[in-house]
């Protein structure tokens, strides 16, 4: 069993000597930040409150801008930074005074680093010699490592006679040798073009089937999230925003951020008004009025939300041209192959409208009049006040 779990986990910087530590502040003051991060008198916080319980062999994916402290938190599960405060477990056991090297995790960089004067073969075997393996069970698992990855035509080989890719293969390998009960990967595709980028997701997803570990992968790309996660993390300046499968935070976002995070081209916000009439719920944007759905209207009456102005979203390919609706100019067609993406100006407001090219009666020309408009099963609404999902 590897479950991990982190009880409200947190990260403060302490100010070096001769910083200045903020001021006192007063009661209707706001918190100052710097860049992303919340600056108080114990120093800079970069996570904050961070609650996950995580199940044996599952794969779960921290996402967010930079900055918002997801490699941070990685480092901490890994022991590479101190916990601040709240507890991590690992198979039950309290890891937060435990070292590294006693963790049984492995970790993947961003950078591979891989010892250049060594071998392939010596790279993966390192850490099984240091731990005193027989040579025979070391050359067992290198070889067994190797053919999971397609590396083994590699493995005399130096480091720098291998490409990006295979370098991250030999990092991967390295790791899984040692059958860590955690895997730790921390943005492991960066540095890889966007064709490599799309092999090495596919060789992930393969490995994570014939390894048994637990996976905790760190990554600024929402596609490597939506596709390797069993569930995500989105974070935003050290706090979790979101926890959910890749479907429920794409088709249920829990506020502002996750909505134009998560998705791309990002979704569309409008300035509209919700209406509740009766046991009914409409949205109100640009004279153009559409009912929600018999869904979206039973969660807003549990809520017991009443009519208010709210920031609509609409996803680009939830979208439609029609002939009646929202009027708007096109601005820029661009080609896609399957689809075309239309950027239009409605009103002074930039939309996204996604047509798939087999659905197309005409071509679209910089200057064209369309129309656009959407049904009430795609329509989210989130709160002025607050940014929350009003279903919610």
């Amino acid at each position: 069993m590897a479950e991990v779990q982190l009880k409200n986990i947190k990260k403060v910087y302490p100010f070096v000597s001769g910083e200045k530590k903020v001021k006192k502040k007063k009661a209707d003051e706001p918190e100052k930040k710097k860049v992303n991060l919340q600056i108080t008198n114990e120093g800079v916080v970069a996570v904050q409150a961070f609650n996950l319980d995580i199940k044996d062999k599952e794969f779960i994916v921290l996402v967010g801008p930079s900055g918002c402290g997801k490699s941070t938190t990685l480092r901490m599960v890994a022991g590479l930074e101190e916990i601040s405060g709240g507890e991590l477990y690992i198979d039950g056991k309290l890891m937060n005074d435990v070292a590294p090297k006693d963790r049984d995790i492995a970790m993947v960089f961003q950078n591979y680093a891989l010892y250049p004067h060594m071998s392939v073969y010596d790279n993966m075997a390192f850490s099984l010699k240091l731990s005193k393996v027989p040579k025979d069970e070391i050359d067992k698992k290198v070889r067994e490592a190797a053919e999971i990855l397609d590396i083994t035509q590699y493995l005399e080989r130096k480091p720098k006679a291998l490409s990006g890719g295979q370098r991250q293969r030999v990092a991967i390998g390295r790791a899984i040798v040692r059958a860590p009960k955690v895997m730790l990967m921390d943005e492991p595709l960066s540095n890889l073009d966007a064709k490599l980028r799309n092999e090495m997701r596919a060789e992930i997803i393969k490995l994570r089937k014939r390894i048994d570990t637990t996976f905790i992968y760190v990554t600024h790309d929402q596609t490597e999230a939506m596709t390797l996660g069993d569930r995500i993390v989105i974070m935003r300046d050290g706090y979790i925003q979101q926890i959910g499968t890749p479907q429920e935070v794409f088709n249920h976002p829990a506020n502002l951020f996750v909505a134009g995070f998560i998705g791309m081209p990002v979704m569309n916000f409008f300035d509209a008004n919700l209406v509740r009439e009766g046991k009914q719920y409409f949205v109100e944007v640009d004279g153009f009025k559409v009912e929600l759905s018999p869904e979206k209207e039973e969660r807003l009456l549990a809520n017991d939300v009443q009519s208010q102005p709210v920031t609509l979203g609409v996803r680009p390919e939830h979208t439609d041209v029609t002939e009646q609706g929202i009027a708007s100019k096109v601005e820029v067609a661009e080609m896609m192959g399957s689809s075309v993406h239309l950027h239009l100006d409605a009103n002074g407001k930039d939309v996204i409208v996604i047509v798939p090219t087999i659905d197309m009666k005409e071509s679209y020309k910089q200057g064209d009049t369309v129309h656009f408009s959407f049904k009430g099963k795609v329509a989210h609404v989130f709160s002025k006040e607050t940014d929350k999902n009003l279903e919610f």
